[in-house]
C-alpha cells in the first residue's frame, strides 16, 4: 500500500514508527498528516485485534464524511482499497476493509454517554482538541483490548489547551507519539497554491495553519487591518456582480448591527453599507416588528446603492423571535453559522489577501474592527474567545461572510 501512493518522507515515517497507544499527526492545514494518518488507521483496521469494536470520532458526523470517508473514498488517493470502504453520509456506522466501524460525533460534552458500555480495539479522531476533554478521556478508558490503538490528528491551538497540556507536551512521559508537519512538508502541492495559502494568512492563523506552532491568541484579532488599504471611498466602477448577504447582529439592549456584502466584477468581496440603532443612544427599544420594518425599509433604498435584495440575510442564530419576523414579513432570513474561531479565520484571511474591503460609509464597523481583540484572561485557561466589547459588526461582518462563503469563494481572484 505505501508503495502505490505519493507520500513524502515524513509521511512515511509517521506510519511506520506510529506505534504506541496514542500517535497524532498536527501541524499546518494541506501538510499531509490527515493522508498519513487515514493510511494507518487503514493499515491497523487490516490487522486490529478481532475482539472489541473500532471507532470513528468527529465534530460532527458531517465532518466526518468531509474529512475522513470522502478522501478514504477516492480511488486518486487510496486506489482499489476504496472498493472495500463502505460510508453512507450520516449513517451511524462504516464497513471498513470488513469491519464494522461506529462513526460518533462528539460535539459537545453531552456526547460522552455515546460510548459508555463499549469496549474499543481502536479509534481514529479528527481534529482532536474540538473533542471535549471528558469525552476523551471516555475513550481512552474504553480501550481496554490488548493491542488498542488511538490515532488523531489536529491542527495547533492555544499552548495552554488541554490536549498539549495534558498529552502532546508528555510525549515519552506517557504513551504517546507525535509527528509535526508543516505546509512545507508536503511536497506534492502545487507551489502556487503555497504561494497564495501562505500569502492568506497572517500573524496567529499564519504561525498556525502555515508553520504549525502553537501560539496564543494575544493582541489585535484582526492584525493584518490597514486603514489604508482596507477603506474604500467608492464601490468598483464596473459593479457589483451579486449581493451575497446581509449579516445581522441582533440587540435590543445593545446595538442592533446590519452589514451588507457584495461580490465586485473586480473579484473582490465589499463591506458595501451598513444599518445600525444603538437603543442606548436613541433612549427606546424597538420591538422586533419595528426592527424588521426599518431593515426592510433600509434594504428598499440603501444610501448611494439604491434598493438591494441579498441572496441571504444572515442573522445572530440566537435570534430566534426576529427572524420569525423577518419570514412574517418576506425577508427570508437564514440562521448564521456561528463557528466563532473558523468565522474569525475567513474575515483574516480575506484581509490578509486583500480580497476584502470596507466602504468608508461603515464608521461603526471600521471603528469595530481595529479595536477587536482577544480576551487575555481566556487565553490563560486555554481558551480562544474576543473581547465582548464592541463587537457588532464585527459579529454580523462575520455571519454574513462565513456562513455564504461556499458561494464566493471560488469567485474570488487569486492572492496576490
Amino acid at each position: 500500500m505505501l508503495d502505490s501512493l505519493p507520500l513524502s518522507r515524513k509521511q512515511i515515517r509517521s506510519v511506520a514508527e506510529s506505534t504506541t497507544k496514542i500517535s497524532c499527526w498536527e501541524g499546518a492545514i494541506r501538510s499531509g498528516k490527515t493522508i498519513a494518518s487515514l493510511l494507518k488507521w487503514l493499515i491497523f483496521i487490516a490487522n486490529a485485534p478481532t475482539t472489541g469494536e473500532l471507532v470513528v470520532i468527529a465534530k460532527t458526523s458531517q465532518t466526518a464524511h468531509r474529512n475522513l470517508f470522502l478522501p478514504l473514498q477516492d480511488p486518486a488517493l487510496f486506489g482499489d482499497i476504496t472498493k472495500l470502504i463502505h460510508y453512507t453520509q450520516g449513517a451511524p456506522t462504516a464497513t471498513i476493509l470488513g469491519r464494522t466501524v461506529h462513526v460518533i460525533g462528539a460535539n459537545d460534552a453531552k456526547a460522552e454517554p455515546k460510548i459508555r458500555g463499549m469496549t474499543l480495539c481502536g479509534a481514529y479522531v479528527d481534529e482532536v482538541t474540538l473533542v471535549p476533554q471528558v469525552f476523551f478521556e471516555q475513550l481512552l478508558g474504553r480501550m481496554s483490548v490488548k493491542g488498542a490503538q488511538l490515532f488523531c490528528t489536529t491542527n495547533p491551538d492555544n499552548p495552554a489547551h488541554w490536549f498539549m497540556r495534558d498529552w502532546l507536551s508528555q510525549e515519552g512521559v506517557k504513551p504517546l507519539r507525535r509527528f509535526s508537519f508543516t505546509i512545507d512538508d508536503n511536497p506534492f502541492l502545487d507551489p502556487d497554491y503555497v504561494r497564495d495559502i501562505k500569502a492568506m494568512h497572517e500573524g496567529l492563523f499564519f504561525r498556525r495553519f502555515i508553520l504549525g506552532e502553537w501560539v496564543a491568541a494575544e493582541g489585535a484579532i484582526y492584525d493584518s487591518w490597514d486603514r489604508e488599504r482596507h477603506i474604500v471611498s467608492s464601490l468598483p466602477k464596473a459593479g457589483i456582480h451579486r449581493w451575497i448577504s446581509l449579516g445581522v447582529d441582533y440587540g435590543t439592549k445593545n446595538p442592533f448591527h446590519a452589514v451588507l456584502i457584495g461580490l465586485g466584477v473586480d473579484r473582490k468581496l465589499y463591506a458595501a453599507a451598513e444599518w445600525r440603532y444603538d437603543s442606548r443612544q436613541k433612549r427606546r427599544q424597538l420591538t422586533d416588528a419595528e426592527y424588521s420594518q426599518r431593515l426592510k425599509a433600509w434594504l428598499g433604498e440603501v444610501p448611494q446603492i439604491g434598493p438591494v435584495r441579498p441572496q441571504f440575510i444572515t442573522v445572530d442564530p440566537s435570534a430566534a423571535s426576529f427572524s420569525t419576523q423577518l419570514q412574517r414579513d418576506k425577508l427570508r432570513p437564514t440562521p448564521a453559522k456561528n463557528d466563532v474561531m473558523d468565522g474569525i479565520r475567513t474575515v483574516s484571511s480575506l484581509l490578509a489577501s486583500n480580497q476584502l474591503l470596507v466602504h468608508e460609509s461603515c464608521k461603526d464597523l471600521i471603528t469595530e474592527i481595529g479595536g477587536y481583540s482577544w480576551d487575555d484572561q481566556a487565553a490563560l485557561r486555554g481558551e480562544e474567545r474576543p473581547i465582548k466589547v464592541a463587537d457588532h459588526g464585527v459579529d454580523a461582518l462575520r455571519y454574513a461572510l462565513f456562513t455564504t462563503r461556499t458561494l464566493w469563494r471560488h469567485r474570488l481572484a487569486l492572492a496576490a
